[in-house]
């Protein structure tokens, strides 16, 4: 048979497909999820969620194209778990992407699932290159290579100790030639406490102005005073992972350049830098050379930003060091004290790839975040004023199961805060942060492009930036919006098979309900996805339904009745000053009351009358 060139294109593209196939490897872990002790910063032994009975937790590493297994066991005892692989954009797999409420119900104590899904992406650029992996046939697949982490996505649980470093290898990176080894350096916060009681802590009426938990210490592969050993002239691959709850850092290395190469699995043309800003869930890939001598050992800083905390502990050390190891018998030195904070801005960061600014935007989502009290007291976080509440029935699960009702976005629920997104859609979003805090905002199944980014106190977007949008925008999948600023974000809606997306912030956020949903083309999600027999299984072991809308109403789909809410708005006339009064004046009247009871127990003469009123007096005037 005779070929005519125009049938080369077809031919390459099939060979590369199912040579593709022919090199992917199928890698399986078995985590059995335990507790185990822990004293990562040595000042307080603590129980820490471990696999395998160990702690620090084992990186998950894959090459393009793998297919990845992940048998989880629940041994914990007393609390459900799941695990979330971030930033993986699960295309053709949304039932693997492990977010409790979205698309799984939690692993209880004593059950298993297992996450099995293939270590690829879709993305559309101007480099003419698309998916054949669903139904398309002008295209080649293309990978995800990158640095990722894995972690828990139930009940704020990851930061007792439940995340690890997940690193997906690319033997066609365009920096392969260019170092000589990779490095993992994770950073992360670290609470003394664990998370049930910080998070019953952090929602309630004696916390009416949502003060977040202050971490008791910063981390460096989980540990502090970490040493790497580097040889001179080589040049190393790092990748740098924040697992923080909720501290952003910042990280430098002393006497040593960094080039920035990869952010979030996105390649990146090199770009300088001596300090950069990592926000809770970034990742960041740079190139740093060793120097040429071994005469010193030089260290290396992460500096947690004290600007997010309310109150800041006199005994906190923000910083965590580690160290260039050149020479064993050389001294580590200090770091040096910076007079101010310089970070690279991100936002000029070019992707390798070339794909250029989206346009025509299809549909434009307007996002206002607030932080206020309901009518229990606590202080929530709002999207458009409304608090996300987990649905009865997973939004996934919801999508399957309602037919051609899965378009209208009322049957996931009102406080899953559910938009409905159409195939190939391009998509906006005008996120005002109209709060005094530096807020992270993470999209799960894509990386979008960050197309316009105000400065402090900016106020709500205007347009304005419009003018001045990149051609090539940077693009990530976290995303920093700054105290009182905006920030416009953009991507296509090309992942029906991802299914549904969450938009989040920090996990002390996420806690206080700063998430919502978007369900992406759910008549096509209905064709491709299948749930797993793991699915239904841990929902009935925990009395859960699979089926219907958030209400788990399977006969009218619109009818919520009986769908989780939040606590009821604060009755007319309140005002969040008028809560803190309350509380304050609450406690000071237990103080009242248990002066009392101590006098009380003896006789009271003169004396001891006064030195009551003094001692309640006192704690009224801390009001």
């Amino acid at each position: 048979m005779t070929l005519s060139l125009s049938h080369f294109p077809v031919l390459t593209l099939y060979l590369l497909f199912f040579g593709i196939i022919a090199q992917a490897a199928t890698v399986t872990y078995d985590f059995n999820i335990t507790w185990v002790l822990t004293n990562p910063d040595g000042a307080f032994e603590k129980p820490t969620i471990g696999i395998n009975g160990q702690w620090p937790l084992p990186h998950i590493t894959a090459n393009v194209g793998d297919r990845l297994v992940v048998h989880v066991t629940n041994h914990l005892g007393n609390q459900s778990t799941s695990l979330h692989f971030h930033g993986l954009y699960q295309n053709g797999t949304p039932e693997m992407d492990g977010a409790v409420g979205a698309s799984q119900c939690a692993i209880p104590p004593g059950s298993s699932f297992t996450y099995d899904f293939k270590v690829r992406s879709i993305r559309f650029g101007n480099n003419n290159l698309y998916r054949v992996m669903c139904g398309y046939t002008d295209g080649a697949q293309i990978k995800q290579p990158g640095t990722y982490w894995y972690h828990s996505h139930n009940n704020g649980q990851y930061p007792d100790g439940l995340r690890g470093a997940l690193i997906v290898h690319d033997p066609d990176s365009p920096y392969k030639d260019q170092y000589d080894e990779e490095i993992v350096l994770t950073l992360s916060d670290w609470y003394h406490d664990q998370m049930p009681p910080l998070i019953a802590r952090f929602m309630r009426y004696s916390n009416p102005t949502g003060a977040e938990p202050v971490p008791d210490a910063a981390l460096m592969n989980d540990t502090q005073n970490l040493k790497v050993a580097v040889q001179p002239g080589k040049t190393y691959l790092f990748r740098i992972i924040n697992m923080a709850a909720f501290a952003a850092q910042y990280f430098w290395f002393e006497g040593h350049s960094m080039r920035i190469v990869e952010v979030d699995g996105i390649y990146t043309e090199p770009a300088e830098a001596d300090l950069i800003y990592i926000t809770a869930a970034q990742r960041y890939s740079l190139l740093v050379t060793a120097k040429n001598d071994i005469g010193s050992n030089f260290a290396f800083v992460g500096s947690m930003d004290q600007d997010l905390f309310d109150t800041v502990p006199k005994t906190l050390n923000p910083n965590v060091t580690g160290w260039l190891l050149y020479n064993e018998a050389k001294p580590f030195p200090l770091p040096a004290l910076l007079d101010r904070f310089d970070p690279f801005d991100d936002f000029s960061l070019v992707p390798v790839d070339g794909m250029e600014l989206l346009e025509h935007v299809d549909h434009s989502i307007d996002l206002t975040v607030k932080m206020d009290i309901l009518g229990d007291g606590a202080n929530y976080a709002f999207f458009n004023d409304v608090t996300y509440v987990l649905p009865k029935v997973p939004t996934l699960y919801t999508a399957l199961s309602t037919g051609v009702s899965a378009t209208n976005a009322a049957v996931y629920g009102v406080n899953t805060h559910a938009f409905v997104l159409q195939r190939d859609e391009t998509v906006q979003i005008i996120l005002n942060n109209n709060d005094p805090g530096k807020h992270p905002f993470h999209l799960h199944g894509h990386a979008f492009q960050v197309v316009s980014r105000s400065e402090e106190e900016a106020g709500a977007y205007n347009g304005t930036g419009s003018l001045h949008m990149p051609k090539i925008p940077m693009r990530r999948d976290v995303v920093l919006v700054r105290p009182n600023g905006n920030v416009v974000l953009r991507f296509k809606a090309d992942n029906p098979d991802k299914s549904p997306l969450k938009f989040r912030s920090n996990q002390w956020h996420v806690d206080s309900g700063l998430v919502l949903t978007m369900v992406e083309s759910p008549i096509d999600l209905q064709k491709s996805t299948k749930l797993t027999a793991d699915h239904v299984r841990v929902c009935k072991e925990l009395g859960l339904p699979t089926e219907g809308n958030a209400a788990g109403n399977t006969i009218d789909f619109l009818d919520l009745t009986g769908a989780n809410k939040p606590p009821a708005p604060l009755p007319a006339g309140f005002t969040p000053k008028g809560i803190v009064a309350l509380v304050f004046s609450t406690l000071s009247a237990f103080l009242g009351i248990a002066v009392i009871a101590w006098y009380g127990i003896g006789v009271l003469g003169p004396s001891g009358l006064a030195s009551a009123n003094d001692y309640v007096d006192a704690a009224g005037d801390k009001n």
